[in-house]
């Protein structure tokens, strides 16, 4: 996980809380494009083949989302 620039630790997060490329997109205030290419990254860089194995990758390698991610970055509340 330490390959990850703080960008896409950030992306990490909001794959890890299950939000698409769309709404990662909005989260971060950037076009659809640039989160597909912050997703496509972290799958590079933890070797994952897909969303979900990107995230079990980051688990099983030790890492921890924050507790609270920041400001600007909170998942939508469950429905």
């Amino acid at each position: 996980m330490a390959g990850l620039t703080g960008r896409e630790a950030d992306v990490l997060r909001l794959m890890a809380a299950g939000l698409t490329d769309a709404e990662i997109a909005g989260r971060l205030q950037v076009g659809p494009a640039t989160a597909k290419t912050h997703v496509a990254a972290v799958l590079a860089k933890t070797g994952a083949r897909d969303r979900t194995q990107a995230v079990i990758v980051a688990y099983e390698a030790g890492w921890s989302p924050r507790a609270e991610p920041p400001a600007g970055l909170r998942a939508r509340p469950a429905t």
